[in-house]
């Protein structure tokens, strides 16, 4: 069927249902970000390949809302579907409630997955339309004309041990307990992947670049479940659980199990991490308290332990970033490279490496105007070779066992214009700015930012997504609680938190530049004024210097840039062949 095919077969079971609007999100009962291949829903009935994004569907009208960092992508696979994109004016938002409150008569009938969406998204949903007397229903329709729908993964999963995760798993489960003491509260429902395989020490392969396995939990004070698909875990992993204090049920028994809830409990659950469809498997009176999930809190503050290991994983990235840029310099005029070429080629230098499990994500390789799309994800079709002059953007990562990475750097290739040079110099002030920032306890996210962007605002420049992210633990390359944005994210950070510090500028249709390292919330010192904190760099790979601006560059900002380099030389150095190592010892140059 053809994306036009599929629409009009889609608003066929809408008027068999009388449904006047239907909701396609982007989402899976677990809310992850990035999807199994079953629930890749937006992709199958649209075309549209983003992370972000959702499908509204009426009978003279299909929409996709997406952000600002998918306009340029989604105007092109959207061509010819029947799909209009929608810009969103501000990111993550719900917009199309507010359309379809619009567009929509009073008592009409929106449907969507209810397995598919979050309990805040949801209720919020419901009450917005219900001002309009519009109701809200659960159905299906997608599955019905996904004839070729992929199963369920059915990959191994395994345990990582106490020596790597650094804390036991009843441990970890004590810590959420003492949460859920201070709520008062009898129940914990969890059901994102990363919080669950933090919890359990366990890792898996259902999901692209994200080591989870489909799974959910069950807490009270005296009993720990964990629903999975139990011939994904050997027998050894099952006693260690059971020894542990974990009891392992079928994955599909999760609604049986939540329908059974004493009807006096209590029970705290995460709204934003939730889906409503298994929320509404809740007896009516148990009382349900809203809050981010204590695991998320828990899994940001990285052990001793865990930031060994991920210090060897950036050791181990560094290493394959350099043979990589070697590579690249040494290759570029004597054979044909393209951006996919050498995505391929970065692939090839991380599995060498010992400890390597997989990409963290689908690497972003986009040279010239490609760089300029801040989430640029190369095809047969757009795939350009490396030639003549420009910028080439790299950002890419790797999961290792035990650490994750990600990281952004740009290569001049032949002769860079003033204004990349500007650019470039521009973004690596505020990156610099933002990893030398010395700041007091409490602060949070978005005072970072604003940072971090105060040299690109001097020159009235400004870039879409967010400074920064949190990183997991051999987990998921984006993590949470904390993040760097604009956005009121009322999470202080903390030691032990890492986050990556990743500014930009965009120029459509020309270049683009993106400088991107991860950094670890240390403790700084304490004065009269309070305790105070900082960030250690932890990211090893240098930072191309041939295009740096020095004019733009104030002397600390020059000295942090010099002694970084010194730093990755130093550390890489004994791990790079004599060749390699005399290569990146030249490019750590100071200048």
């Amino acid at each position: 069927m053809t994306y036009v095919e599929k629409l009009n077969a889609l608003r066929q079971l809408m008027a068999q249902q009388n449904i006047d609007a239907y909701v396609i999100t982007a989402a899976d009962p677990h809310i992850s970000e990035y999807l199994p291949a079953h629930y890749k829903a937006i992709p199958f009935a649209s075309g549209f390949t983003g992370s972000a994004g959702t499908l509204v569907i009426t009978q003279t009208f299909a929409g996709l809302w997406t952000d600002s960092r998918y306009f340029t992508q989604a105007e092109s696979e959207l061509n010819g579907t029947g799909y209009e994109l929608v810009k969103l004016e501000v990111p993550h938002t719900p917009e199309y409630i507010g359309w379809l409150l619009e567009v929509l008569p009073d008592g009409a009938k929106v449907a969507f997955n209810h397995q598919l969406i979050t309990l805040a998204l949801a209720l919020e949903m419901e009450q917005q339309l219900l001002t309009k007397a519009i109701e809200v229903t659960d159905l299906d329709f997608v599955s019905t004309i996904w004839t070729d729908r992929v199963g369920l993964p059915q990959e191994k999963a395994y345990l990582i041990g106490e020596e790597a995760a650094g804390m036991s798993i009843s441990a970890k489960v004590a810590e959420v307990r003492a949460v859920l003491q201070t709520n008062n509260t009898t129940h914990h429902f969890i059901s994102t992947l990363d919080d669950i395989a933090w919890l359990f020490n366990l890792r898996g392969t259902d999901v692209a670049y994200n080591p989870v396995a489909l799974s959910f939990a069950l807490l009270t004070h005296d009993e720990v479940k964990l629903f999975i698909d139990q011939q994904k875990l050997s027998q050894t992993d099952i006693d260690v659980l059971n020894k542990q204090g974990v009891t392992v049920y079928p994955y599909n028994e999760i609604a049986k199990a939540l329908q059974e809830i004493p009807l006096a409990a209590s029970i705290f659950i995460d709204p934003k991490r939730t889906c409503y469809g298994l929320y509404q498997c809740l007896p009516k009176t148990v009382q349900v308290i809203f809050g981010i999930n204590p695991t998320t809190h828990l899994k940001s503050i990285k052990n001793d332990i865990e930031i060994n290991h991920i210090r060897k994983a950036m050791l181990q990235d560094g290493v394959a970033l350099t043979k990589f840029f070697k590579w690249l310099e040494d290759g570029l005029g004597k054979e044909r490279i393209t951006e996919w070429s050498a995505a391929k080629q970065l692939a090839k230098f991380r599995a060498e490496q010992q400890s390597f499990v997989d990409l963290s994500f689908n690497t972003i390789a986009g040279y010239n105007a490609n760089g300029a799309l801040p989430h640029y994800s190369v095809t047969e079709e757009s795939d350009q070779e490396i030639t003549g002059d420009g910028l080439f953007l790299v950002d890419s990562g790797g999961q290792y066992r035990y650490g994750t990475t990600d990281i952004t750097r740009v290569i001049p290739i032949g002769e860079a214009s003033q204004r990349q040079a500007e650019d470039y110099t521009l973004v690596l002030k505020g990156l610099i700015e933002g990893a030398k920032l010395i700041f007091p306890e409490g602060t949070k996210g978005y005072q970072i930012d604003a940072i971090c962007r105060k040299p690109l605002w001097e020159y009235s420049i400004n870039f879409g997504h967010g400074t920064g992210h949190g990183i997991g633990f051999f987990l998921n390359v984006h993590e949470g609680p904390q993040n760097i944005s604009s956005a009121n994210v009322d999470v202080a950070f903390k030691p032990g938190m890492v986050t990556s510090i990743e500014p930009g500028i965009y120029r459509p249709g020309k270049h683009g530049v993106r400088i991107e390292n991860l950094v670890l919330c240390t403790q700084y010192g304490a004065s009269e004024f309070g305790n105070f904190l900082s960030f250690e760099t932890l990211t090893l790979c240098f930072i191309d210097t041939t295009i740096v601006n020095k004019a733009l560059l104030e002397p600390h900002q020059l000295t942090w840039l010099n002694q970084y380099n010194q730093m990755v030389f130093e550390k890489l150095q004994p791990l790079l062949a004599v060749e390699e190592a005399a290569w990146l010892k030249v490019k750590c140059e100071p200048i």
